[in-house]
């Protein structure tokens, strides 16, 4: 049995939740290495930000925009905590969910991997012009500025950090199911 299949039915007593969190910036590569994580194990994907999304129903650019970021963090603190509750298998956070305290907090103890990534290589994987609300202005020197601030907070809630730079999606997918012993 793989470790996906012992996660999905916990015996009593046992913690239902995610089989892996992946957490990190922009172009970390969580969207491409958590969908192939979860073929890989067998099991399913979900993305808090699309849940965010379905749930507004409107893109993440627009909530900042009309409701502000206080709002959108509202709608993100909800949706993982609702995703953590109810979803067995591979689950990606939006870029500034553990700016969260109560998300922090919520995450310690559970499986959650860092991506990590340097900025040369998420500008590769996904441009610094896509609309994300808070690389509107300087993209380059704002991610610098969220990384300080975000990185030590994505290694507190980490069990293991894995660096997707200059590495295929394949690659990363396969060191994150190892770093956790996801399979045998």
């Amino acid at each position: 049995m793989t470790g996906a299949e012992q996660h999905a039915a916990p015996g009593a007593g046992e913690r239902r939740g995610p089989v892996v969190i992946l957490v990190g910036p922009p172009g970390a590569g969580k969207t491409t290495v958590g969908a192939l994580l979860a073929e890989r194990l067998g099991t399913t994907y979900r993305d808090t930000d699309a849940d965010i999304e379905r749930t507004a129903g409107q893109p993440i650019p627009e909530i900042f925009f009309e409701h502000g970021e206080p709002h959108f963090r509202a709608l993100e603190r909800a949706a993982v905590r609702a995703a953590v509750a109810e979803h067995p298998g591979v689950l990606s956070l939006g870029g500034g969910a553990v700016m969260d305290e109560d998300t922090r907090a919520l995450l310690t103890g559970l499986p959650v991997v860092f991506l990590d990534v340097q900025l040369a290589a998420a500008v590769r994987r996904v441009g610094l012009d896509a609309p994300r609300p808070l690389l509107a202005v300087n993209p380059r020197q704002r991610w610098r500025e969220l990384m300080e601030a975000r990185r030590p907070l994505y290694t507190q809630v980490a069990r293991a950090v894995v660096s997707t730079d200059d590495r295929t999606p394949e690659d990363v997918a396969g060191e994150v199911a190892g770093a956790l012993e996801l399979e045998k």
